[in-house]
């Protein structure tokens, strides 16, 4: 297979048609590589993205492509996508999700379109899919997930366990308040020669009180210690924000009612998403993997076009496994999304799926002048924020002295000629890309695109700068302008 060029990270416009009348989406082999739950897998699943080793493939209306994949033995694997899931069956043993062979059908997809006629599936693969559908069937209907298909519930011995771990969690807090106490009495100088050892005891004992969002934080404490120049200011804000958070958690009962879910989720207490399902046509804006202590931490971020929301999805995996959730940046899928309780009510939960999905542009955009004010608006609701999502518009990567910033392409026309008229000096709107995304290869993938040019950008904006995640053609329009679709790069 040819090494994927700028026209192969886009999205098929003159695909089959839907079941609802809208091009089904062919994803971009940089889609399908980003599914991958390792390395090896992606290197494998490359090798089958060429038609050599494929016979009988097909792909029909509703998004499904199958194939024979010619192995070691004499019988071939049965490989079959769902790609509105997506979920993937393969008669191989592996047990990884996807496996190579389903990697490698969808990079032979993504690159050779010609090789999958439309066509009934075959009798193997459609026996997968009327399963897989009959069981959608099921979960979605009135009885599925109620209280009557779980059983009965104890009320009262469920109110009676959350009130004990309220009670350690309370114990908990109100012995880290003593520790921040001496803390500070014995000045932050004196942490650096206390070691790692300190905090991780703390930590430890955050955990016995049942309380892992305070034990995080502790550990973050930590890692601030002796890290760089400033160190005992950032240790400060940071000790700051956890004497907050403490606080809030002893004073939750005065607090407004989403504010104290909020409080409740950034101890560590579970939650379950509620409130009414919010279903739209939403646009998947990136999806990147986080090692979180033995597991790994998926984020798929949303965009609803219908109602304006933006919404998060976490999913996770045991140590080596990427999460099972998966969808593909640049696509648009027909589902409804369950919000959880907390300030801004980012974070959701992904219903039932219609539909097959379909191809999309960028979302709408604000400039980059008014991202920091976003950012604060948000704190006020969750003061606890690191970042903040955000979509900018017409915005230029430029060099500067400490790394690279994203300018304001209007301001940067302005300065460009006030540099000519006086001496090269150059003023005008930016925001400085984090330090995180300085050293990821996305940094001059976003370069590379922008040539010099404005490109719509989506990240988060937070107090360490922007990161970017996807960024789209600069020849594309934003989402309801009339553009059918257009060519996304992910640039984590």
């Amino acid at each position: 297979m040819a090494p994927p060029t700028v026209g192969d990270m886009q999205l098929s416009h003159g695909g089959e048609s839907s079941p609802t009348g809208a091009p089904v989406a062919r994803w971009s082999v940089e889609q399908v590589l980003a599914l991958a739950p390792d390395a090896a897998s992606r290197k494998a699943g490359t090798r089958l993205g060429a038609a050599g080793p494929w016979s009988g493939t097909g792909s029909d209306a509703s998004g499904a492509v199958w194939g024979l994949c010619k192995g070691s033995g004499s019988t071939p694997y049965r490989t079959v996508v769902d790609t509105t899931g997506p979920a993937y069956a393969c008669s191989c043993p592996s047990r990884k999700f996807p496996c190579k062979h389903a990697l490698g059908l969808l990079l032979l997809r993504a690159s050779d379109d010609g090789a999958f006629r439309p066509a009934e599936p075959a009798d193997w693969a459609e026996e997968w899919l009327a399963g897989r559908r009959a069981r959608a069937a099921r979960e979605s209907g009135p009885a599925a997930g109620g209280d009557s298909a779980r059983g009965p519930a104890d009320p009262a011995a469920a109110r009676r366990r959350a009130e004990r771990r309220a009670e350690r969690v309370t114990g908990g807090a109100q012995e880290l308040e003593q520790r921040l106490a001496d803390l500070l009495r014995g000045g932050l100088a004196a942490t650096d020669r206390s070691g790692y050892g300190l905090w991780e005891e703390t930590a430890a004992r955050m955990v016995d009180a049942q309380a892992p969002g305070l034990a995080a934080r502790v550990r973050e404490l930590g890692a601030i210690t002796g890290s760089g120049p400033g160190w005992p200011v950032r240790l400060l804000e940071e000790c700051g924000l956890l004497h907050l958070l403490d606080t809030a958690w002893l004073g939750r009962d005065r607090l407004p009612d989403p504010l104290a879910a909020t409080v409740r989720t950034r101890v560590g207490l579970p939650v379950s998403a509620e409130g009414p399902p919010v279903r739209d046509q939403w646009l998947v804006l990136a999806q990147y993997d986080t090692p979180d202590g033995k597991i790994v931490a998926r984020r798929i971020w949303l965009y609803g076009r219908g109602s304006g929301r933006t919404a998060l999805l976490l999913s996770f995996g045991a140590a080596g496994r990427s999460p099972a959730q998966a969808l593909p940046v640049g696509a648009t899928i027909d589902a409804e999304l369950t919000p959880y309780p907390g300030g801004g009510q980012l974070r959701a939960e992904l219903g039932e799926q219609f539909g097959a999905t379909t191809s999309a542009g960028p979302p709408p955009g604000i400039a980059a002048a008014a991202a920091p004010a976003v950012y604060g608006n948000a704190l006020r609701d969750d003061p606890w924020l690191d970042a903040w999502p955000a979509t900018l518009r017409d915005v230029i990567p430029v060099p500067s002295k400490d790394g690279w910033q994203l300018a304001d392409a209007h301001a940067v026309a302005r300065t460009d000629a006030h540099a000519e008229t006086h001496g090269g000096t150059r003023t005008g709107s930016a925001l400085p890309i984090a330090p995180a995304a300085l050293s990821r290869p996305g940094l001059w993938k976003l370069v590379a695109l922008s040539g010099g040019g404005p490109v719509t950008v989506f990240g988060e904006i937070g107090h360490r700068g922007f990161e970017p995640f996807a960024a789209w053609d600069p020849g594309e329009e934003e989402e309801g302008a009339g553009t059918t679709g257009g060519p996304v790069v992910q640039l984590v």
